[in-house]
């Protein structure tokens, strides 16, 4: 090999490794963080967990409340975007009722409402379901949960996920005890970001390797 083409080869060779490095970087991502289950997880059996929330299978009307959609991706911590992750969620309705028989608040229940959804993510981790935004619940006379969607997140292989997603600007935010538990980068990370699209949101989530 010629002076000249060696300095080539470890000229290409260096700057080969370094793009390397950098894809690395760039594609790297901080696993979503953790957080409480609550004590509604749903116990009642239902057969329909499909991803539209706003209707019940079998009856005849509409959940009550706005509607909205939620999409997003499901990747690894390296970046890899996660087929058939089992993504299982539940939420209070648009009066802040969860349909769940230990929640006795006095808000009302909405039959119509289907509160809990047992989906799995599609070709390059996409997932998607319609929904109500969900309504506060109180936790005692002078305070307020702010409005959150519960989920767990598992694929074998990976560390399973309980976690819940937040609304951007929502004023209940500032006084939520456990979204303040969170540093700003969890905050930003557990909050789904609003699209320009009319009451749409994308969430992302981040799944740790075994």
């Amino acid at each position: 090999m010629t002076t000249r083409n060696r300095r080539h080869f470890i000229r290409n060779l260096t700057l080969g490794s370094l793009a390397g490095l950098l894809g690395t970087q760039v594609q790297a991502r901080t696993v979503t963080p953790r957080e409480m289950e609550g004590p509604y997880y749903p116990i009642t059996p239902q057969k329909d967990k499909d991803a539209d929330l706003t209707q019940v299978a079998g009856k005849i009307g509409k959940a009550k409340g706005t509607v909205i959609e939620i999409f997003g991706q499901v990747f690894d911590n390296d970046g890899n975007a996660l087929e058939d992750v089992t993504v299982d969620l539940w939420q209070a309705n648009s009066f802040g009722r969860y349909h769940h028989p230990h929640d006795r608040s006095d808000a009302p229940i909405d039959e119509h409402f289907q509160a809990w959804a047992i989906i799995q993510t599609k070709a390059q981790g996409h997932f998607r379901f319609k929904t109500v935004f969900p309504g506060a619940y109180p936790l005692n006379a002078s305070q307020q949960r702010t409005p959150h969607i519960h989920l767990k997140i598992s694929k074998k292989g990976y560390h399973s996920l309980l976690t819940q997603m937040y609304f951007p600007d929502h004023p209940l935010n500032q006084s939520d005890g456990l979204f303040n538990s969170k540093t700003a980068v969890e905050q930003t990370l557990m909050t789904a970001k609003k699209t320009t699209a009319a009451n749409q949101y994308r969430y992302d989530i981040v799944l740790q390797k075994v």
